[in-house]
């Protein structure tokens, strides 16, 4: 197993392990990074909220707002370039 001996080689490696995973497999990326947006939204969701609504209920309204962002984007798309669709 390689050592690293600085940080930089550690990103580097990072970031070619994410250039392959968008070339090979974007809906992975695409759903890896959904996961981890997530994981920022939910806990700002559950903070605002207080103790109204459940842990689980925060990460499904961070989820739900995370598809309707990328929907929304996606119909822009087909509405003003429907010839790539």
């Amino acid at each position: 197993m390689k050592q690293f001996t600085t940080n930089s080689e550690k990103l580097e490696l990072l970031l070619d392990l994410l250039q392959h995973l968008k070339t090979r497999h974007p809906l992975s990326l695409l759903l890896f990074l959904g996961l981890i947006s997530n994981l920022i939204f939910a806990p700002a969701i559950y903070a605002a909220t207080g103790t109204d609504i459940s842990q689980k209920t925060a990460y499904a309204l961070g989820l739900l707002g995370l598809l309707t962002v990328a929907l929304s984007i996606y119909l822009f798309f087909v509405i003003f370039q429907p010839e790539k669709f």
